[in-house]
């Protein structure tokens, strides 16, 4: 059921921060694949948090001040072009639907926006998202300062909407929870079903092609990103996006990948043994890993400020490298020379919401920000190395890493992905399984 409710106050809390003026948010474009096909459509992150309306364009207009207003422009009712390409609401409907103060067809826009925009102190809109759309609203300011002589004024200041927005969007609600969890549980059930299908001899498409079945099986609208399905020395490649490759024998799979619901993401990487089984420099490294992981995890509390699990997983890397004889020295040593980034080279995580790399700003006036009830990273430590000569060879292009979605509670955070097997045990367990 579609929650009116919900989004309304989304719009309402944004036009009480904005306190005066007007805004103006679009959805994302068509954009075509080739010819006259175009690739899956995705509405824009802000305007569907605002709205829930998935339909290309369309625009969101805000009106704050004494007479807040929401208005929606949106395509006409066609019923000639809804046989071609399926239902639209039209304004009518999408005014009664999803709680709109008024809705006009998109072919009104800049007439209407003229006359909205004369006499607002400011003008917000997200700056430098789409070019075309800056220069559209620009002209139209331009027309209505034409009108100076009638008495009307234009917008003396602009501002970036997503300043407001990405605050906004970094604490998720139980709404979105939910979702978030139903989009991790999904995703979990396709990296079992991708670790019960590998086996040596399988291609890297074969695996993903497992994934995407369980995305789409469970209701999932599409992957959050593309898949990573990296074996052998492929894992050591971070974007690794060919997924081409036979898988060998004695070798490692590492696969990134997760799904989109209702517009939200989840992101999970697991790496296992192709045959079921860790070797021995397999399991060191591995280990390694997932120590690492859980100091990070034990990390993510409320109060805590956005660097500290990403502290927490180098200094046990480091440890570990020093251990393995990957790098020399103290572990102060290692971190202050940064050594350690020859073979963990990314951060610990990044927010997570209706973005896969979610909105919302790591420091505030230049210090780690503190994490809170309602904020959704990820939580991903890594190793990866390269045949070098002064690595033994027993380590060479072994890519590993492990990564969940939490969300932080009160009491410290949820591991939204913790259905996935991650434990040397567990794995081994699972992959036995017919």
């Amino acid at each position: 059921m579609f929650n009116i409710s919900l989004y309304a106050s989304r719009r309402n809390r944004l036009i009480s921060q904005m306190q005066r003026g007007i805004a103006v948010i679009p959805t994302a474009p068509e954009v075509l694949r080739n010819g006259d096909a175009h690739y899956p459509y995705r509405f824009d992150s802000h305007f569907h948090y605002l709205t829930g309306f998935e339909e290309p364009e369309a625009v969101l207009v805000l009106i704050a001040g004494a007479v807040p207003q929401s208005i929606l422009f949106c395509r006409a009712k066609d019923m000639e072009r809804e046989i071609w390409d399926g239902f639209r609401h039209g304004p009518d409907g999408a005014k009664e639907k999803f709680g709109f103060d008024a809705a006009f067809p998109i072919a009104q826009l800049d007439d209407k926006l003229t006359g909205l925009m004369g006499n607002q102190p400011a003008l917000f809109h997200p700056l430098g998202a789409h070019a075309p759309w800056d220069d559209r609203i620009l002209a139209l300011r331009a027309c209505v300062q034409a009108q100076v002589r009638s008495g009307i004024t234009a917008p003396n200041e602009i501002h970036d909407i997503r300043m407001l927005l990405d605050e906004m969007r970094l604490i998720k609600d139980s709404d979105e929870l939910a979702i978030m969890r139903r989009s991790a549980t999904i995703s979990a059930a396709a990296h079992i079903r991708a670790m019960r299908a590998t086996r040596p001899g399988k291609m890297e498409y074969e695996i993903e092609a497992e994934l995407l079945h369980e995305f789409r099986k469970n209701g999932a609208q599409a992957p959050a990103y593309t898949s990573i399905v990296a074996g052998g020395a492929n894992a050591c490649v971070l974007h690794y996006i060919s997924n081409n490759a036979q898988l060998q024998d004695g070798e490692l799979l590492l696969i990134d990948a997760a799904c989109e619901v209702d517009g939200y993401a989840a992101d999970i990487t697991r790496s296992f043994p192709v045959n079921g089984r860790f070797n021995g420099a397999q399991k060191d490294v591995y280990e390694l890993v997932l120590t690492a992981q859980a100091a990070a995890i034990a990390a993510a509390r409320p109060g805590s400020h956005w660097n500290e699990p990403h502290d927490a997983a180098v200094r046990v890397l480091a440890q570990g490298f020093v251990d393995l004889k990957l790098c020399n020295g103290s572990v102060d040593a290692v971190l202050e020379s940064g050594s350690y980034k020859r073979f963990y080279m990314h951060r610990t995580g990044h927010w997570l919401g209706m973005d896969v790399h979610d909105v919302g700003a790591y420091k505030l006036d230049n210090n780690w920000r503190a994490l809170q009830p309602g904020m959704a990273l990820t939580i991903e430590p890594g190793c990866y190395i390269r045949p070098a000569d002064d690595v033994p060879q027993a380590f060479w292009n072994i890519g590993i890493r492990i990564e969940d979605d939490v969300a932080i509670t009160a009491q410290g955070c949820e591991v939204l992905t913790e259905a996935v097997p991650k434990t040397v045990t567990a794995i081994e367990d699972l992959m036995r399984q017919p």
